[in-house]
Order: structure tokens, then sequence, then C-alpha cells
């Protein structure tokens, strides 16, 4: 039996300014107020990539080792702390680890006068037996 699809919205609010977010870092963010962090962001330079808090190896599992830390030690690609797997930070791809060529999912940012937002509609984040 399939799941009701849930509904995705857009959020109207950005998610912080540029100048909050740390060059060559990650932060997670809660755009939907579920109570956590359901995408996370990582700057490099002017650029920033938004990222489905969810490995897709086992059950779309959380990813940060600890509050905002989504990459690695060097900081040069997003770690999953469940599995150890490694994704590069550009395209979301697993190069390394137990889910090797599958995908991180993207959250498509924009800037706009300074402020980061989510481009795209968005949907609530996944639960192990949501109740729907």
């Amino acid at each position: 039996m399939n799941a009701p699809r849930i509904a995705e919205r857009f959020v109207d609010e950005p998610l912080c300014s540029l100048a909050e977010l740390v060059d060559g870092r990650s932060r997670g963010f809660d755009p939907l107020g579920e109570g956590r962090d359901t995408m996370f962001v990582v700057r490099r330079g002017e650029a920033v990539y938004g990222w489905r808090n969810a490995c897709p190896h086992y059950d779309y599992a959380r990813m940060a080792w600890k509050k905002d830390e989504f990459l690695n030690s060097d900081r040069t690609q997003i770690l999953c702390g469940a599995h150890g797997a490694l994704f590069t930070i550009e395209t979301g791809l697993c190069v390394s680890g137990p889910c090797e060529g599958a995908s991180l999912t993207s959250v498509r940012l924009t800037l706009r006068d300074g402020m980061v937002f989510i481009a795209d509609s968005y949907a609530p984040g996944l639960y192990k037996n949501r109740p729907d």
C-alpha cells in the first residue's frame, strides 16, 4: 500500500542571510518548524548548496554527527555521521561508503538581497512509521 503524499509548500521566509553562513562550513535548518533539522546548507565562497538531511543508505537516517556538523574533518565532503558515507558538496553524489553511487536529495536555493531562500516548494521531513 502506498503512503499518501505529504503536501509540499513554499517557504516564504529566508533561511538566513549569506553572511550568517560561515564559508566552508555547514548548517542545519528546520524550514517548516518540525522540531529538527530536515535540511542543511553548505557554503563555499558565494555559492550555497542545499541538501535534505537524509542519507540514502538506510531508512533516510539523519546525517549530522552533532548540530550543524555535516562535513568531514577537512571539510571537503559531506559526511553521513550514521554510516560514514562521503558525498560531494556540489553534486550530493556518494563517492565512498555503503551507498556509493546514490545521491542526496537536493534543495534548490536562491540568493536575494543577501538572503538565502528555498527556491522550490518544500515537503516535511521523512519519519519512520510517520502517521499520515
